[in-house]
């Protein structure tokens, strides 16, 4: 259940600061000596993992990070301001590699977690830092270093935040082609899903949110029949559940019902904390109905599933209503995020 999410971004150490050159200009004090502080050191630039960025997709609108340079050095012996260090926020499991070496940086894989991707460069020095017995007024001051410029590759194991739950053909992988840039094998037989597929929804430039495609549950999964326990292990990690059901299935599959019910027991007995997780009942195929059924069909399936959840009726093959239901669940899961910050 991983997807690779991938971007390439430049990172800008900032330069050290320059040494001053310079003397103590006093009155009465002719002989004043060398008083030209140290320049401050560049900023460095991190990668830090946090909890409330999963997909890399901000950084296809912002791909360069700069970290402040080093104030140079002062009179009265004064060193200059270190530069401000430059924290880019980056999503857990994010692998880091050198663009242009394929060198491997390191992993960050703990909230918190922080990684060196471009070390400032070091301050220059001051002509009081030059004064020796035989050498009593320096005139000269070293630069500061230059900070590191690397291009990175940045590679995203994803897990999702919507899973798709249903029996085999009810038309999960037709939905992950509409709503994403996933491409599922998708046929009038089912398993045509053997493993799961993952795509990135994106609702607008900024917005985006994992959903996946997962094997059919069938009955006895919840034993080991079918993708069994790998898969209902997956779904455990998801913090939406979408309930896909085929309102007009083909003779030989189970009506919608029966279908619904099969699964709702399968989750039930493999994991009390699966069944509790919010599960949103999406009707698809409804393009199979003559338009003057769907409504009433539709609210039969509800009203005999005694269905208390968000509904949403889909074709998945047309689009229609897909837009709004991939809306909908990305404010539900912007309003959770938020949620999870207050707490």
């Amino acid at each position: 259940m991983k997807f690779i999410d991938e971007a390439e971004i430049r990172v800008e150490a900032g330069d050290g600061g320059n040494g001053m050159v310079g003397f103590r200009r006093e009155k009465y004090v002719p002989m004043g000596g060398p008083d030209g502080g140290d320049g401050g050191d560049g900023g460095s630039v991190y990668l830090m993992a946090v909890e409330n960025v999963n997909t890399l997709v901000d950084f296809r609108y912002h791909s360069v990070h700069r970290a402040e340079h080093g104030q140079k050095g002062m009179s009265r012996n004064c060193t200059g301001r270190k530069g401000e260090d430059c924290y880019v926020p980056v999503p857990l499991g994010t692998r880091v590699s050198d663009a242009d070496t394929g060198e491997e940086i390191g992993d960050l894989v703990a909230t918190g977690q922080t990684l060196l991707v471009a070390k400032g460069g070091f301050h220059g020095l001051g002509n009081t830092r030059f004064k020796s017995s035989i050498n009593r007024a320096p005139q000269y001051a070293s630069k500061g270093s230059k900070g590191e410029h690397r291009r990175l590759n940045l590679e995203l194991t994803l897990i999702a935040d919507v899973g798709l739950l249903g029996m085999p053909n009810a038309g999960k992988s037709s939905l992950i082609r509409a709503v994403s840039s996933a491409r599922p094998k998708v046929a009038d037989y089912p398993f045509t899903t053997l493993h799961p597929n993952l795509g990135v929804v994106r609702v607008d430039e900024l917005r985006s949110f994992v959903i996946a495609d997962i094997p059919g549950v069938i009955e006895g999964a919840a034993d080991g029949a079918g993708l069994g326990l790998q898969f209902l292990k997956h779904l455990s990690r998801t913090g939406l559940l979408l309930h896909v059901l085929d309102v007009e299935p083909y003779e030989s599959a189970l009506p919608p019902v029966e279908a619904a019910q099969k699964i709702a027991l399968e989750i039930g007995k493999w994991s009390r904390e699966l069944a509790d997780k919010p599960r949103w009942l999406v009707l698809n195929k409804i393009d199979r109905l003559p338009q003057d059924q769907v409504d009433s069909h539709c609210q039969a399936i509800v009203d005999e599933l005694a269905w208390q959840g968000p509904v949403y009726k889909i074709s998945a093959i047309s689009g229609e209503g897909t837009r709004e239901l991939m809306f909908a669940i990305m404010e539900f899961l912007e309003m959770k995020r938020e949620r999870h910050e207050q707490v």
